[in-house]
Formats: C-alpha cells, sequence, structure tokens
C-alpha cells in the first residue's frame, strides 16, 4: 500500500522553516520606508524589474510533495503547473537526483489543492524552476533521509551504514526498496535537512533528458482542462457582451427556457447562465436571450490612442540619475504597440462539481490558490472544502492568471446539484481576453563629441498589467506608485553614462488589460533599443562597441555584456549588407537574466522576411539545456508573430478581430529556417528562462530594417508601408 501523501495519522515533528516570499518583500519594504517614498520607489522598482520571485508555499513536510507507489516509483505532486515549457521535467530531474531514484521512476503530477501543496502565488514570471531551485532539492533530500532512517531502524543497522541506489536501500546482505519502507513507515519524522549534493555528483540535473509529458501529447491522452469529465455532468454557457465597457442592466430568458435540451437558466446579478443537457443546446439557447447592456458603442481606435499617450495620466519617475535631457540638445524617437491577445490554443474552461458541503473543480489555471479562494468565497464554503484540481494547460502566456469562469460553473453546479462543464467560444476568448495593453514611448537620447552614449531617457504610457491584478497586494500599486507588470525592461540599463531615466505614465483603460508573457518587456525593449541603436547608426559607431562601453561594470551589467559579445561573434555579425540581408541586434535583462539576439532579415515582394535569429542567454545554470533551447526558440517564434502581425483594435466599441485568421499570427512559413543558441552561466543557480528571450526580438528585426531601408519602424505590428 503506497505512504498516503498528505500523512494523516501521521506524528510529523516540524522543523523551523521559511515561507518565501516575493511581492510580499516588496511591499514591507515600502509600507517601512513611505517617508522617503521618491527614491525608495525607484529602487523598489529596480529590484522588481530584474528580481526572480522566491517560491512561495509550504516547504515544510515532504510528505504533501512525495508519494511512494507499490512499485517503487516516485510520484511528486507539484504546485507549479505545466504550461508547455517542459517544467515538469525539469522538477523530475532535480528531485530524482536528491531522491536517489532513477529518473525513470519519476512521475509528476499536478496537486490538487487537498494535497496541502499550494503555490502561494501562481505559475508564472519564469520562476517555476528557478523558484523551486532549492526548496525541491531541499524537500527531495529530507525525504531521502526519512526513508532512510526509517528503514535502517527495519534492518537494524546503524544509518551510517545504509547505501541507496535508484530507490533500494542495502546494507551488508540486507536491502529495501522505498516502497517497502514505506508500507510499514508508521509514524514519520522530519529530521534536518542533510547537505545537498554537489552539481558535479548529479545524474540528471544538466542533462538534456526527453520530456516527461512527451507520449501523453503525442498520443493525445486527456490531458487539458477541455478534457475534463464526470458522471452526470451537464454543459454550461454564460452570455457575455460583445461591446467594451458593458453593463448588464436586464434580460429577457423567456425563449431560452423553452428550447430543448434545457435544464435551467441561472440569473445571478453579475451573469445569466444556460445548464442544459449538450454544450450545442447550452450555446443555443445562450444566443436566444435578449439581454440589454448599457455600452459605449462610438469609440474607436483613434479614441484609444489619444488616450494611450505619454503625458496622460499619473506619472512616476522609476529611475533617475544627473539631468533631465533637454528637447533641443536630445534626439528623440516615438514608438507604439498594439493590443495583444493571447491566443492560446485552448480556450478557458472549467467542470464543477459542488455538492451539500464541498465542491470540485476541475480546470486550465495557473492560480491554483486564488481560484479556490475564489470559489469558496462564492459558495460560502471553507477553502478546505473546495478542492481545485489542474490540469496541463493548451497554453497560458499569464491568460490563465484569471479564473471568474471556475465561479460561474460553480454557481450553476450549486444550481442544479449535478457537475457542470463549460467553455469559452473562440469569439468570446477573443473578446473577453485579459489583453496585452497598448503602449506609447517617447525615447530621447544625446551622443557626445567623442561620440558616446551621454544620456538616455524613457518616457512611456501604459494600462494596467499587474495592477487590479488578484496576484497583486490591493495596496501596493499606490505604495511604489506603477505597475510593476508595465515597467519591465522599461528601465535604462546603460547606466554607465551620466544622466539616465526612466518615467512611466498609467492610464486607465476602458476594457482589462493584464499578464501577457514578458509583461512589459517587449514594448519597452523595442523602444529604448531601437532607440540606441539609431544614435549608434548617427553617430557611425559600432552598434555592439557603442553598447558594451554604455553598460557598467557591476555584475548583471558584466553578464549583460558577455551575451552581446557571444551573440554578436556567433552570428558574424556586421553592419554591412550582404547578398540582400541585413543584420540588427538587440539586448534586454529580463528577471535578472540577461539575452541578446540578432535578426537577420531581407525584404522579399514588400514583406520582412526573418531567415535566421541567433540568441545568447545567460540563465544561469541550466537544469535541462534542450529545454532552455525550446524555450528560446518559442520566446523567438512568439516574439515574431507579436511583432510583425499581431493586433487587436477598438472599432464601434467593440475589440477585433475575434477569430483566428483575421487576428494574424505567425505561420510557418514565417518562422526563421535556423535559430541558433548560445547559453552562457553566469551564475552557479537558475535563473528566469520562459520570458527573458521575448525582448530583444522585435527591435532586432527592426534594427535590420533600418539597415535594408535607412527608415526606423517605430509601430508594432512592423510594417514597411510605415517607410
Amino acid at each position: 500500500m503506497a505512504e498516503k501523501k498528505k500523512g494523516e495519522g501521521k506524528k510529523v515533528s516540524r522543523r523551523k522553516f521559511l515561507i518565501r516570499s516575493g511581492f510580499g518583500t516588496l511591499g514591507v519594504l515600502a509600507v517601512g520606508t513611505y517617508v522617503f517614498r521618491n527614491s525608495i520607489r525607484r529602487s523598489l522598482l529596480s529590484m522588481a524589474n530584474s528580481m526572480e520571485l522566491a517560491y512561495m508555499g509550504d516547504t515544510s513536510d515532504p510528505m504533501i510533495w512525495f508519494e511512494i507507489t507499490e512499485e517503487n516509483n516516485v510520484i511528486l505532486y507539484s504546485p507549479k503547473v505545466e504550461m508547455g515549457q517542459g517544467t515538469f521535467t525539469s522538477l523530475a530531474q532535480i528531485a530524482a537526483d536528491e531522491l536517489d531514484v532513477s529518473f525513470e521512476q519519476m512521475r509528476v503530477e499536478h496537486a490538487p489543492t487537498e494535497t496541502g501543496n499550494i503555490d502561494g502565488m501562481s505559475t508564472g514570471g519564469s520562476t517555476s524552476v528557478s523558484g523551486l531551485w532549492q526548496p525541491l532539492r531541499e524537500l527531495a533530500a529530507t525525504m531521502r533521509e526519512m526513508i532512510k532512517l526509517k528503514g535502517a531502524a527495519r534492518m537494524g543497522v546503524e544509518p551510517s551504514t545504509v547505501m541507496i541506489r535508484e530507490g533500494v536501500l542495502s546494507s551488508g546482505q540486507q536491502t529495501m526498496t522505498y516502497a517497502d519502507v514505506a508500507k510499514s513507515a508508521g509514524e514519520w519524522d522530519i529530521p534536518k535537512t542533510p547537505k545537498l549534493k554537489d552539481l558535479k555528483q548529479y545524474q540528471y540535473v544538466g542533462k538534456p533528458i526527453p520530456r516527461i509529458d512527451l507520449e501523453d501529447k503525442v498520443y493525445g491522452a486527456p490531458i487539458f482542462g477541455m478534457d475534463a469529465e464526470m458522471p452526470d455532468m451537464l454543459y454550461g454557457a454564460v452570455c457575455r457582451p460583445e461591446l467594451i465597457g458593458s453593463k448588464f442592466i436586464n434580460a429577457d430568458t423567456s425563449a431560452a427556457e423553452k428550447m430543448p435540451g434545457v435544464v435551467q437558466i441561472v440569473r445571478e446579478d453579475d451573469f445569466v447562465g444556460v445548464i442544459a443537457e449538450s454544450m450545442t443546446a447550452a450555446e443555443n439557447a445562450k444566443n436566444s436571450i435578449q439581454v440589454n447592456w448599457e455600452a459605449a458603442k462610438d469609440l474607436q481606435q483613434e479614441d484609444l490612442e489619444a488616450l494611450i499617450t505619454v503625458g496622460n495620466g499619473k506619472h512616476t519617475i522609476i529611475q533617475k540619475e544627473g539631468s533631465a535631457l533637454k528637447d533641443e540638445d536630445a534626439f528623440a524617437l516615438e514608438f507604439r504597440t498594439p493590443i495583444g491577445a493571447h491566443a492560446q490554443l485552448e480556450p478557458n474552461g472549467v467542470l464543477a462539481h459542488v455538492e451539500a458541503d464541498k465542491a470540485t473543480v476541475i480546470l486550465s489555471t495557473q492560480v491554483i490558490g486564488i481560484t479556490r479562494k475564489e470559489v469558496a468565497g462564492r459558495l460560502n464554503l471553507k477553502e478546505e472544502a473546495v478542492n481545485v484540481i489542474p490540469t496541463y494547460l493548451g497554453g497560458g502566456f499569464g491568460r490563465r492568471l484569471h479564473t471568474p469562469h471556475a465561479v460561474q460553473a460553480a454557481v450553476m453546479s450549486k444550481a442544479v446539484g449535478r457537475p457542470v462543464k463549460y467553455y469559452f467560444s473562440r469569439q468570446e476568448e477573443f473578446q473577453h481576453d485579459m489583453f496585452r495593453p497598448p503602449t506609447h514611448h517617447i525615447v530621447k537620447g544625446k551622443v557626445g563629441a567623442t561620440g558616446q552614449l551621454e544620456g538616455l531617457e524613457h518616457h512611456f504610457v501604459s494600462g494596467d498589467v499587474a495592477n487590479n491584478s488578484a496576484l497583486m497586494p490591493k495596496v501596493l500599486p499606490g505604495i511604489i506608485g506603477a505597475d510593476i507588470g508595465a515597467v519591465r525592461g522599461g528601465i535604462i540599463q546603460y547606466t554607465n553614462i551620466p544622466n539616465h531615466r526612466a518615467v512611466y505614465w498609467h492610464v486607465a483603460l476602458p476594457f482589462a488589460t493584464s499578464w501577457w508573457r514578458s509583461l512589459g518587456l517587449l514594448a519597452n525593449t523595442f523602444a529604448i533599443e531601437s532607440t540606441v541603436d539609431e544614435l549608434a547608426l548617427r553617430s557611425d559607431r559600432n552598434v555592439v562597441e557603442f553598447r558594451l562601453e554604455a553598460l557598467s561594470d557591476n555584475a548583471i551589467s558584466r553578464r549583460l555584456k558577455a551575451v552581446i559579445q557571444a551573440v554578436a561573434k556567433k552570428a558574424g555579425y556586421t553592419e554591412e549588407i550582404l547578398n540582400g540581408r541585413a543584420m540588427g541586434l538587440a539586448a534586454s535583462i529580463d528577471a535578472g537574466t540577461p539575452c541578446a539576439q540578432v535578426a537577420e532579415v531581407s525584404i522579399e515582394e514588400g514583406e520582412i522576411k526573418v531567415h535566421k535569429v541567433t540568441v545568447a542567454m545567460d540563465p544561469g545554470f541550466a537544469v535541462n539545456p534542450d529545454q532552455v533551447r525550446a524555450q528560446c526558440e518559442g520566446c523567438v517564434i512568439m516574439g515574431m508573430s507579436a511583432s510583425m502581425f499581431e493586433q487587436m483594435k477598438v472599432v464601434d466599441g467593440s475589440l477585433q478581430p475575434i477569430i483566428y485568421g483575421p487576428y494574424r499570427m505567425a505561420l510557418m512559413k514565417h518562422a526563421p529556417k535556423e535559430i541558433d543558441i548560445v547559453l552562457l552561466q553566469g551564475t552557479d543557480k537558475p535563473g528566469a528562462v520562459g520570458e527573458p528571450p521575448l525582448g530583444p526580438i522585435a527591435a532586432a528585426i527592426s534594427n535590420a530594417v533600418r539597415r535594408l531601408t535607412g527608415k526606423r519602424l517605430t509601430r508594432i505590428p512592423l510594417n514597411l508601408a510605415e517607410v
């Protein structure tokens, strides 16, 4: 019999432990230093712009993380969800090495909230592997020690005589498997965490191990939220408005109530839902409901751009050194980026079953703990009575950091006393996304008489990214004065110059915007790195040397210098146009990970063609180098799609387009034939990987186009008609 993962009925002596925190640290520091808020704000925002968030969950009890099966395998219950980045594979490698089991003995499953293993924050921010690197190694080593002590006692030998290999304990002629120990363990004591292994002792960490979830995905196993099923389940649909800022007034449901297959119409203050025997019946009935919405129908794209303009809203100086540049002495460029949809393959959906005093919710989500809290609050249940079962995500990118549909499904399930499943149509997914906000930037620069960068300023405006998110403490935005998501990449990284500053402007938008992969990094890097490139060209300077001499000699700047030099060398960077192709270079730092890219570009039949992208990145220690390279490749393609094709627009009060096709995305024919990747290791621990490679790509492509055309592209999506 496998040992129960929650350790119910067992004696567990708890050690002192650290509940790791991230945003909480910023909040405490900010509150404690509010009186000095201007300079402290800048320090905090600089920290938030580059920090790697630590894991925020219970790391005191290995029993809620690991389960030993009868087959002598180990299940790791991961509080982080698998969104496609290969996180589960890396976590299995880490655990296998410290547990002294083979990689083949490891299984990784999402931790339902009933296990008690709940991430205090979310899955996102490129922190799944880096945040769990230290705590997971400690947990696995402690679990190994627990088993060793129990096994030694069973064999009647000293623990120091026990050897472990692939989940088998041996001492002299005696052997026991982990499963044998677990079956008869009785009460467990948690010992002091033993010394962790040296990296050189690891068999799996640092190796290109094949993905643990590959077979399920190749064969189409039902592992995603949309695949979830329960006996006797019904289907739901929710009425949603088509116009921005719509307010529900009333609804006529009389026609829907009479339609075949309809079980019940649910009317709440904040939504109207249909419950039916099939998804088709639910959708048909929903479409027959006459809803009266109050909305502004005359909002247009030009109104939005007038609103999202530097100078509007409230501003915060997030970086300041030296003097502000005078307009007459500086060169300036303006940039704009559009609304971006997440456009993930799997639309949001949920299956909920509410019984008398408990609820079960199955869904694709990045915010397991928050979902549980919201469902419990709406149903007036204790949080422990709600079991959220996360699934694999068919794309996340920040879209699944918002889960009100879980509450709606739970309310509908309670109304009928049966499980209810519902998911967004593709049109609803586009219309009711939590979009990447549009931005506007003014970047000023000044080059001295000797050709060196003397001043650089970044003024930019954005809608919400982190602000108004369930992830953010409500008081934090007001204290620190800026949206820590919108400012990612917005701080000047070239600090070896006398004058540099960044000013953030916040504008409230009439529609919801929030987290989108890499947050503000793509837009901010596009503006800053395009301007730096232009200043170098106008000064007749080599863009590599121009950047290097503007970087300081601190640790992170030295790592950024290294990736710039590495990418230039690997790509054979040149300012010349060869065979109709030009190169563009750009670099950025995100969450403590420096990345530089060179794009090799031509113009064919009036269109931008990217032939090759070279990437140099320093993520620190790579737990699985193949997965890190795959993340670089994925970010390059996603960044190219966002940079060259994707945009939502406001037309007559609605966000359009609302289906694939009209919402243009990069296709296979647009992918570069080669993505060449160089990984550097500037630290001895894993760093952020999932988002940093998105930063440079737009600027790198634009910088190459500048060499080909002599004109500077300043809007995303990049369009040659602009030149």
